[in-house]
């Protein structure tokens, strides 16, 4: 490594040459330092990167985290991670050795973060703040786990916010029927809405599906990818979780449905996406129906919710419910229980039915 000043610019420059994990040369250059220190400094950092030594600063480590993990998760989920890290962490932490950050030193940024109020007094939610601290978490661990950090400051400084439990707007079938009802005004959105209610399926599964992913005969249509907006582009990927690999029967009015529409587009390719519209078109089109049908309005989310509430309330098992809609563990669908407040009412009618027998049984014994 070799530092150089440029006589035309007058700045300085370092010119760096290693062998990479292959065993291959490489050389890397960085020009426009304004003084010597300036790349002395920057000369320095980029071998305690390279070898992998924890007196780097926590934002250099924080490169090194980007490349481990970056290729590992879904891009979605990583430009999430990112911008958190990017605007919530970084800026507190990115200067500091990442040796020398300690338990006092996070408690400091969460009382910052804490403290924090936008423009209209309001705070960030308890669920944010844990989110952001889950990140800075899972820096550490990685530093522990990998790079012999001694131990992680985020874990021993414990969590910031509360966990709020997520609330759970459902319809009923009576309210989807009222809202699908208006909808039938444009094919699109009420076939959409179809597919989302009765199969009950994530928005993203949905704007993913092609003519290719169903199987009229069989009656199935199979999830095997999602689809989000990234920077402006559309974006197709793997589904959420593995178990969100699947396939779901449908109910005969739906195929029948389902194949007037595709017979409605005109020339499609089988592996067209059928639905070419956004989540935000979907939450648009909630808003309007609800309005004119006059039910309660819900997130294009609720409607999962409000297709695994009616299979509770049919009888159906926590595993097969899970199954269909793609849960990865039984407990995610155990929480959906309380959704029809009527299972209770059917519970205490059964044992009541139950009491009853028992009693014939015995009066009919001692007669």
């Amino acid at each position: 490594m070799a530092v150089y000043k440029d006589s035309k610019t007058g700045t300085w420059r370092v010119l760096y040459r290693f062998t990479n994990w292959k065993g291959e040369r490489k050389q890397t250059q960085k020009r426009g330092f304004a003084t010597k220190r300036e790349a002395q400094a920057w000369e320095h950092e980029i071998m305690l990167k390279q070898g992998a030594k924890l007196e780097m600063t926590f934002g250099s480590f924080f490169e090194i985290y980007e490349a481990d993990k970056k290729q590992r998760v879904k891009k979605s989920t990583w430009e999430s991670k990112s911008h958190v890290i990017r605007t919530k962490i970084l800026p507190y932490f990115e200067n500091r050795k990442i040796t020398e950050i300690e338990a006092k030193d996070v408690i400091a940024w969460q009382n910052e973060l804490m403290a924090y109020r936008n423009e209209d007094g309001t705070p960030y939610s308890g669920d944010y703040l844990r989110t952001i601290h889950a990140q800075l978490t899972a820096i550490f661990n990685h530093a522990v786990n990998f790079y012999n950090l001694p131990y992680n400051p985020a874990r021993r400084a414990g969590t910031m916010g509360i966990e709020v439990p997520k609330e759970m707007n459902f319809w009923t079938k009576e309210e989807y029927l009222k809202f699908a009802e208006v909808m039938m005004d444009k094919p699109r959105s009420f076939y959409a809405f179809e597919m989302l209610y009765w199969c009950g399926i994530r928005s993203g599964e949905l704007l993913a599906l092609t003519p290719a992913d169903f199987d009229f005969k069989k009656q199935t249509v199979t999830i095997s990818k999602t689809f989000h907006r990234s920077k402006g582009k559309d974006v197709i990927t793997s589904p959420k979780t593995v178990k969100s690999n699947r396939t779901i029967k449908m109910p005969s009015f739906l195929c029948e449905e389902m194949q007037d529409y595709i017979h409605m587009l005109y020339d499609i390719k089988s592996d067209e996406r059928l639905f070419p519209v956004t989540k935000s078109y979907l939450s648009h089109e909630m808003d309007r129906g609800a309005k004119q049908a006059e039910v309660k309005r819900i997130r294009v989310h609720d409607i999962r919710h409000s297709h695994i509430s009616l299979l509770i309330h049919m009888g159906f098992s926590v595993l097969a419910i899970g199954e269909r809609v793609g849960h990865e563990a039984e407990k995610i669908t155990y929480r959906y229980a309380h959704l029809f407040p009527t299972v209770q009412t059917e519970m205490a009618e059964k044992l009541d039915m139950e009491r009853i027998t028992k009693e014939d049984r015995n009066g009919k014994e001692i007669g």
